[in-house]
């Protein structure tokens, strides 16, 4: 197959939405749509995506979600729905850019919970679901790291960071991410009601020693889905697994998808 590697700046009701895609040209297989972390973004995938297409044989498309990267800048704050509601909004607006048909969704720490939601709002569309690292409800472990994490940042130059991705949105990545998973308002958020609503095959990722959850958040995604569900705890891996060892990872997505449309 033919890979070409493309991207899109899209106008969207929630501004400017940057897509990439590594476009597996004549493939008929579902395409693979990625959803980045709380601080990340396309380039933050950096070469994963490409070699995941590669892998499969399949075509991915990575976005910047409002507010991060090369998409526009967010006016405020993510609300406490955010996770859910990108399902209905940026994620929607970037569906119908696409015109996809049947796909793959797969998200990263906080994208692992959005594409959890997708899967259950979109399940006549979605073949599998596919979550790294990723949280349905919120744990000690999780609000230590964050906080642990500002005080990293707060830093000289560490912020610089950031801006090398998102630029003089820096700060307000920063902010949506600390402010908004340790406001005391949030302490009661939890997926199981999309969770209990997915009923595609679900292959879950987790670092043994992830720094922002445990496994037990690893567990309900694969006990509260409705289809079959393959779970892997990868031992000596923290946060970061799809970076940390992308051959692993890589390979077990393939595995995984290999039996699917």
């Amino acid at each position: 197959m033919t890979l070409r590697i493309q991207s899109t700046d899209l106008q969207t009701a929630y501004g400017c939405i940057y897509i990439k895609s590594w476009v597996q040209l004549h493939a008929e297989l579902a395409p693979i749509i990625l959803l980045h972390d709380s601080l990340g973004s396309v380039d933050l995938w950096r070469d994963f995506p490409l070699l995941l297409s590669e892998k499969t044989g399949r075509t991915v498309h990575a976005y910047d979600r409002s507010g991060f990267g090369r998409s526009s800048a967010a006016s405020q704050r993510p609300n406490l729905d955010f996770i859910a509601a990108e399902s209905q909004t940026v994620f929607a607006a970037v569906a119908a850019s696409l015109a996809l048909g049947h796909f793959i969704v797969m998200g990263h720490s906080v994208g692992g919970g959005m594409s959890a939601c997708i899967a259950a709002d979109y399940a006549d569309q979605c073949r599998g679901l596919i979550t790294i690292s990723a949280q349905s409800m919120l744990e000690d472990l999780t609000v230590r790291g964050i906080q642990e994490a500002k005080q990293g940042f707060a830093q000289p130059g560490q912020l610089d960071r950031l801006a090398k991705y998102h630029g003089d949105k820096a700060q307000w990545v920063l902010d949506a991410w600390t402010e908004t998973w340790c406001d005391p308002m949030f302490a009661d958020w939890d997926l199981a009601e999309y969770l209990e609503r997915v009923y595609c095959p679900n292959l879950v990722l987790h670092g043994e020693l992830d720094e922002y959850g445990s496994s037990i958040q690893a567990e309900r995604f694969a006990e509260l889905t409705q289809g079959p569900s393959a779970l892997y705890i990868l031992s000596g891996l923290h946060h970061m697994p799809h970076k940390e060892n992308p051959e692993l990872a890589v390979n077990l997505i393939a595995e995984f998808l290999e039996p699917l449309e």
